[in-house]
């Protein structure tokens, strides 16, 4: 597939070349993480003010997870109560934290005008698969047991998540589905990755190895799981559920610069098939991560916006 980068993506591309960072893969993890944390702080556009934003702690099953709590000032209620969303950030499981998805989750509450409860699980590799699945699933029926207190319409709790975070989303969609506790209103994927067999063509076009390299999502990988195995459990691959029928409403945003492109793209078209309301919109000329990059990037702000709007419509 022929990919060509908007005129501002390729921008920023060149100005990471130019600034000559040393790859992720190439570091430790903790080096890793820091060098994603100031690249995403430079990369954040101005946020919206909120009504408040609270940090609090959310039992998880192994220790107690950090959260932080969204309200934007102007807020969708109906007997005192709001629509919310439970949001995991990127970071392909070993790096990202709330500060590095602080200005998409409050861009997020504030244009689909709900609360956002944003949610920090364990990392890898000193937690390995399945501890941020099981960090997940624990903090979204957390936040659904605790719905009303937290000033939530339960019937309208969405999941979503960036990257690892909708690959997250995804996974906690289908245990919902299947136990039906909770059961979501609906899901954000942004540029999911839905399958860690890595044999989509989108995993070896050159034109796709942009920041977010090949060789670095097999780093994530190899940090994440704990053996070959681990790629074909449904936990960490949702895409190798056989039966997709009966999940939520569902928007789904994939990048043409993206390694993950086109298993995201797969993703959404089996959902389509098994009969679930999808929303795909692509970003041909983006590459993956760029919705936290609205600061440099003018279509990181419009796909922010068009979740809101979508969420508002749901």
């Amino acid at each position: 597939m022929t990919v060509k980068l908007d005129p501002d993506a390729e921008a920023v591309f060149r100005a990471f070349q130019l600034a000559a960072q040393p790859p992720l893969e190439s570091l430790t993890p903790e080096h890793a993480r820091r060098l994603y944390r100031q690249s995403a702080t430079e990369a954040r556009p101005e946020a919206p003010e909120m009504a408040s934003v609270d940090d609090c702690m959310i039992p998880g099953p192994a220790g107690d997870l950090e959260a932080r709590i969204y309200t934007p000032t102007k807020l969708r209620r109906q007997d005192g109560l709001s629509p919310g969303l439970v949001f995991f950030h990127g970071g392909g499981w070993v790096a990202g934290d709330l500060d590095s998805h602080d200005a998409v989750c409050r861009c997020i509450a504030d244009s689909g005008e709900l609360i956002v409860v944003a949610v920090h699980y364990r990392l890898a590799p000193e937690h390995k698969f399945p501890a941020a699945v099981e960090d997940a699933i624990a903090a979204a029926k957390w936040v659904s047991f605790n719905a009303h207190v937290l000033k939530i319409d339960p019937a309208k709790l969405f999941v979503g998540g960036d990257s690892a975070g909708g690959n997250l989303a995804a996974v906690v969609s289908i245990e919902a589905r299947d136990r039906a506790d909770p059961m979501f209103a609906g899901q954000v994927l942004i540029c999911p990755a839905t399958d860690f067999a890595l044999s989509h063509p989108s995993h070896s076009e050159a034109e796709t190895s942009v920041l977010t390299t090949h060789s670095l999502i097999r780093w994530f990988r190899d940090h994440y799981l704990s053996a070959d195995h681990d790629a074909h459990d449904w936990r960490a691959s949702p895409a190798r559920v056989e039966d997709l029928a009966g999940l939520p409403p569902t928007y789904i945003i994939t990048a043409g610069a993206d390694p993950l492109r086109d298993e995201g793209e797969d993703y959404a078209q089996r959902l389509a098939q098994a009969g679930v309301a999808v929303v795909h919109r692509s970003f041909p000329g983006q590459f993956h991560g760029f919705v936290t990059m609205g600061k440099l990037l003018p279509q990181a702000n419009i796909a922010i916006a068009e979740i809101g709007d979508w969420l508002k419509r749901i």
